[in-house]
This record gives C-alpha cells, sequence and structure tokens, in this order.
C-alpha cells in the first residue's frame, strides 16, 4: 500500500538557519506516527511542509502518492490540521465556528450542520454548541480546534501539540478520542513534548534535534533499545558509587544530584541490590524505562530557548 505521507531530504532554511536538514521518513496509511523533538528541532516546521503551509526548500514530498508541490489543492482537501494556537473565532459560537469552517471546503450548509452536531456529540461538546468559543474552558477549545479538523471528513490528521497546557483529565478525554479516530482507521501525524502521549498513541515516531533525524522506530523498540527494560536512580550519589559504575562499563547518565543507570536487562535486580548496598539511606529506586529516557539520552538534558 502506497505511504500516506513520503518525504525525502526534506530541507527547510531561513536565511542562514536550517530548520529542517535532510530528513526522510514515511507515514503508512492508518497508522498514528509522531514526530518529537526538543524546542528548535524543527517538528512545526516539518509538518507546516507537509500541509503546504510553508514552502520546501529543497527535498521531495509526496502526500497520498501527490506532489504536494504540484497537487497542493488535491492534498490540502484530504487533510484535517489542529494548530498549536486556539485560532478560533472567539465571536462565533461553537456550532459556528465548525460551520463557517466547512464553508472553506465547498459542504452544503444542510450537510456541514449535520456534521458540526456530529462531531460535537463525539468531542462532548453537544451542549455547549451555542456557547461563543471565547467562554469555553482550554480543554473544552482544544477539543473543538479538533472537531473542526475533521470537519472535511479528511484521510490525514495532523496535529501539532493537541494537548499542551491542557489538565490531566482533559489531556486523556483528548486522548480517547484520537484512539477511536485511530481505531476507525484515520491516518494521524502528532507533534508533542508529552513522551507518554507519544508511548500511548504513537505506533511508530522518530526523534529529531536540530534539524536531522536521530532515530526511528515503535516507542517500545526505542526504549528497549536505548534504554533498556529498567532504570536505577539514584540521588545524591557518592563519588564511589559513580567511580563502581564506569569499572563495571554499566551505561549511565550523570546529573550531579543524580544518577541515572540503565540496568542490566538479564539481572536488573541483582543490578539494583548491589547499587542499593552502595547508597546511603533510600536514595535508589529501580523503575521501568520509558520513553522519556531515551528522548533525554539522545537530545540531552539542557534547556531550550
Amino acid at each position: 500500500m502506497e505511504p500516506v505521507i513520503e518525504a525525502t531530504n526534506l530541507r527547510k532554511t531561513f536565511g542562514d538557519l536550517v530548520a529542517v536538514d535532510s530528513l526522510s521518513f514515511t507515514v503508512q496509511s492508518g497508522e498514528c506516527f509522531g514526530i518529537l523533538g526538543p524546542n528548535g528541532a524543527g517538528k512545526t516546521s516539518t509538518i507546516r511542509m507537509i500541509y503546504g503551509f510553508s514552502p520546501m526548500t529543497a527535498g521531495d514530498m509526496k502526500v497520498f502518492g501527490m506532489d504536494i508541490r504540484r497537487r497542493y489543492r488535491a492534498v490540502k482537501s484530504r487533510i484535517g490540521v489542529c494548530q498549536q494556537e486556539n485560532n478560533l473565532d472567539p465571536d462565533l459560537t461553537v456550532i459556528q465556528n465548525l460551520e463557517v469552517f466547512a464553508g472553506f471546503f465547498n459542504i452544503p450548509r444542510r450537510e456541514a450542520g449535520k456534521r458540526a452536531l456530529d462531531l460535537l456529540a463525539f468531542m462532548s461538546l453537544e451542549n455547549r454548541r451555542e456557547t461563543r468559543a471565547m467562554e469555553l474552558s482550554g480543554g473544552m477549545m482544544r477539543r473543538l480546534v479538533i472537531a473542526r479538523a475533521l470537519i472535511n471528513n479528511p484521510d490525514l490528521l495532523i496535529l501539532d501539540e493537541p494537548t499542551t497546557g491542557l489538565d490531566p483529565q482533559s489531556r486523556h478525554q483528548v486522548w480517547e478520542r484520537l484512539e477511536e479516530l485511530r481505531s476507525r482507521g484515520l491516518s494521524i501525524l502528532l507533534t508533542t513534548h508529552y513522551m507518554d502521549e507519544a508511548a500511548r498513541l504513537c505506533d511508530r515516531l522518530i526523534i529529531m534535534d536540530r534539524g536531522k533525524l536521530l532515530v526511528e522506530g515503535s516507542p517500545r523498540e526505542l526504549v528497549e533499545r536505548f534504554a533498556g527494560r529498567h532504570v536505577i536512580e539514584v540521588a545524591e550519589p557518592r563519588e564511589d558509587l559513580r567511580a563502581w559504575v564506569r569499572e563495571r562499563g554499566l551505561q549511565f547518565d550523570d546529573l550531579g544530584h543524580r544518577l541515572i543507570i540503565f540496568g542490566n536487562d538479564s539481572d536488573s535486580e541483582g543490578l539494583f541490590r548491589e547499587v542499593a548496598g552502595r547508597c546511603p539511606g533510600d536514595g535508589c529506586l529501580l523503575r521501568m524505562a520509558t520513553l522519556e529516557d531515551v528522548f533525554l539520552k539522545l537530545t540531552g538534558r539542557g534547556l531550550r530557548e
């Protein structure tokens, strides 16, 4: 089956700044594909090229098998986009925001009204249909933006950090809706800063940094490849423990006040007992490795502006 997205050697520059540097990946039909990276990695620049908002500096991009540069309108009609910003019309009601947006796709008014009501029910917003958008909570606004992105019955849904700033309850509600959409066969492209979100939703993902591809794979594959199954955390490690870890040839991250040891999967509990025996008090913890461990290991722990 032909990929939904086929990106080859994508490059995007802004003057001397290289935002995306020879990036290649594919998105298969019906999967949720994630793009992860720290601030400034090139995630948003990449997805803006996919839906034609920002032209490519170099490279090739096919969406639904069509060249985005030559078949932009045909591609655009089959895509739904949820941008980072809640760019709803504050003066319109919830249902009006959907109906007006449907007009951009030449959807007949009666059909637009039916689709709007169905989407509001799907997003648990039917009781707010006559509420002005500006009066909604942050979680409701994000659900409305996603509903608006679905008004044209897209074959590909692009989500740029869809749950940033939401409380845990709102995030989980959005996740449940996205999981249902994926179960229906909708292809989803997702950027996010939340590793638990990527691990839960994504079938496959890439991690990029400074415009370049670092790794690609399923969340589970990446965790097992780069972090193993278990991680040992040591608070306020002593110098003799650091020396012992180096002598053992273990993989670790030294954060000064905290030591992260990537466990030996053949005997993680045995290694934990050895490490714990060299730690004062209860400052040693054995836990499952996560996608966040992989992300920080590959991109570093320094703040990005």
